[in-house]
């Protein structure tokens, strides 16, 4: 019984090229890769998921939540607004200019702020994400 599972083995691994497929691409990207260098200056999307806004009183109003990407460039940041503890939050989509996202090098962190009230960012119209 051994000798029949050890030569079953070794012919599944001996079939397993014959049953691989070869790869294909889709799409249409451009024929050579452009590479880019990134400075520690730059900001990440991973940093500004999930960071707190405040306003000019030092209020937290909100929390960038996503970010919408058109034509290769940062169209709206989706704000999370009010509920508390996920409850009652609704979503609203600012342009990038109006939130500003500054380093604070003697914290090391990353800071946004916005000239807004919780109020404003409440009264403000729904963003729903596409289906």
């Amino acid at each position: 019984m051994k000798k029949l599972a050890l030569i079953t083995a070794s012919l599944a691994i001996l079939a397993t090229p014959v049953l691989a497929q070869t790869a294909t691409t889709t799409g249409a990207a451009p024929a050579e890769a452009k590479f880019s260098t990134v400075s520690k200056e730059e900001m990440f999307s991973s940093k500004l998921k999930g960071l707190n806004i405040t306003n000019q009183k030092d209020e937290t109003i909100g929390e960038i939540s996503d970010l919408a990407i058109k034509n290769n460039q940062v169209d709206a940041l989706i704000l999370s607004v009010g509920g508390f503890l996920g409850m009652g939050e609704h979503y609203v989509a600012v342009s990038p200019s109006s939130v500003k996202v500054t380093y604070d090098n003697k914290n090391n962190k990353w800071l946004a702020s916005m000239n807004t009230t919780k109020e404003a960012l409440k009264a403000a119209p729904e963003f729903k994400y596409p289906k």
